[in-house]
């Protein structure tokens, strides 16, 4: 039963709330480690909800640009659900981000809350995970060739990135370039996508992957499958681009799917290249 018997406050989200994040994360059965945190923590900003020096809510977002944002890391603690707590979060959120478009993967629990925000249906992402299936390392086409990305390659990964979002993220791809590794697929020299791979909650998570075509984005996660046989791994990719089938055929079934939900007008991706699997589903 929710309880509301001491008034709720709510504070920015600081440094010193990583562990009663990643807490008050165990206690929802979200998987995300402690450095799972601290990587979204140092991306964005947000507001914990407190009662009586307890936290017990969080709400994050990070900025893209000056018009657009992603919101996420969404909790209320089970035994103070149905207090408010939610409305209150989303308040702060939305005073933080005010005159940006926003975008939030919803679970069906907090679909009806963000409707009455004015968040509106935008897509379905499908999350697959399990211990890595047998996946043989993909045959590269003639022309086409696989090669880790370096630190040198970021403003080439934010170009092709910003391509395939339509958003800004190289901070975002910073980040991701000193924690995780990368790959870059070229045909004939021309990099035609990338894909991330790094530890997170009980395994590893591939994501961003970005490229050209549906079958060059085949060739990254295959790489990526192939070099983690039998390690735990998730994916989240959008539905609109059938990697689900696939994936699912090769022995990485589909677990779970959130409803992108989107808030003002988000600036297409100019393509070419597509975005194919997420870096999260906080970050997008």
């Amino acid at each position: 039963m929710a309880r509301a018997d001491r008034a709720v406050t709510l504070r920015p989200v600081a440094a010193g709330d990583l562990d009663a994040c990643h807490r008050l994360s165990m206690q929802v059965s979200w998987p995300h480690r402690r450095e799972d945190w601290e990587f979204v923590l140092d991306l964005g900003q947000g507001f914990v909800a407190v009662v009586a020096e307890e936290v017990v809510g969080t709400a994050l977002w990070w900025p893209f640009g000056a018009g657009h944002a992603s919101l996420g890391s969404i909790i209320v603690a089970p035994d103070r659900q149905g207090a408010g707590i939610g409305r209150l979060l989303m308040s702060g959120l939305l005073d933080a981000t005010e005159g940006r478009s926003l975008a939030l993967v919803a679970t069906q629990q907090g679909q009806p809350l963000y409707a009455r925000y004015g968040f509106a249906p935008g897509g379905t992402v499908l999350q697959h995970q399990d211990t890595g299936p047998d996946v043989a390392a993909p045959i590269l086409a003639r022309g086409e060739s696989l090669r880790p990305a370096i630190a040198g390659d970021l403003p080439l990964l934010a170009s092709l990135d910003s391509a395939a979002t339509g958003l800004p993220r190289q901070a975002v791809l910073a980040a991701l370039l000193a924690r995780a590794e990368a790959v870059v697929l070229e045909r004939g020299g021309v990099a035609a996508g990338f894909g991330f791979l790094r530890r997170h909650g009980r395994g590893w998570l591939l994501g961003p992957v970005a490229a050209a075509d549906a079958q060059a984005a085949r060739t990254v996660i295959a790489h990526w499958l192939s070099a983690k046989r039998g390690e735990f791994v998730r994916i989240d990719v959008h539905a609109h681009t059938g990697l689900g089938a696939w994936l699912t055929g090769i022995g990485l079934p589909q677990v779970a799917s959130g409803l992108v939900m989107l808030r003002g007008v988000v600036q297409a991706a100019p393509g070419p290249t597509r975005q194919f699997a997420l870096a999260s589903q906080a970050l997008g």
